[in-house]
């Protein structure tokens, strides 16, 4: 156990910048938009909440690894399979902001265009990190303890990458449409948590 724990504790703290990176999807105010928006900006909401859920979820998982003393066969089950559920979630939404079509705004289709792109390269990222995961050491306690301080270190710089993409989607009427949105309200709720420290 000695050298696993600090290390995911470090890989559970870059996490919780990650998830930020959804929960960017909910705008705060809220004004009357007009109808097609409105509609948009539900259909969007809807299709993120189960998927906020699922990130949420695994960043616990990993978080849950990180206090308990688990042995590096444990950590690295737990860290691949959350890995692959953000992949998986940060997809599903990149293809709900597709399919929602381009919101009713000024340059709207460049924006929604955008911002699917930017949640597919972070689907890949969260991909390529559970290939790193699973290709880990765990019978050599050092090895394994080197290896997730590298995935704790893209973790960190995914979590620092702008989605600036995601945020320029939300400006203005977009943002405000969809903080009238009760789906994306529940789901922005657990971005509020503080960060922990690394």
């Amino acid at each position: 156990m000695e050298g696993t724990n600090p290390v995911n504790k470090k890989l559970a703290a870059a996490l919780s910048g990650g998830a930020v990176l959804v929960l960017a999807l909910s705008g705060c105010s809220s004004d009357d938009g007009d109808e097609k928006l409105n509609e948009w900006a539900k259909q969007v909401c809807d299709a993120v909440q189960p998927q906020a859920k699922k990130i949420e979820a695994a960043n616990n998982a990993i978080k849950k690894e990180a206090s308990d003393n688990s042995t590096p066969e444990e950590v690295q089950k737990a860290d691949s399979q959350a890995f692959q559920d953000m992949s998986d979630a940060y997809k599903a939404i990149g293809a709900a902001v597709s399919k929602a079509g381009a919101p009713d705004v000024e340059n709207g289709e460049k924006k929604q265009q955008d911002a699917v792109k930017e949640l597919n390269s972070i689907s890949a990222s969260y991909a390529s990190l559970k290939k790193q995961v699973d290709a880990l050491n765990t019978k050599d306690q050092a090895k394994f303890a080197d290896g997730l301080k590298d995935v704790a270190t893209e973790l960190d710089k995914l979590s620092k990458s702008g989605n600036d993409a995601l945020t320029n989607l939300e400006e203005g009427e977009v943002g405000q449409a969809m903080a009238k949105q009760e789906s994306c309200q529940r789901a922005s709720a657990p971005a509020s948590a503080p960060a922990t420290k690394s």
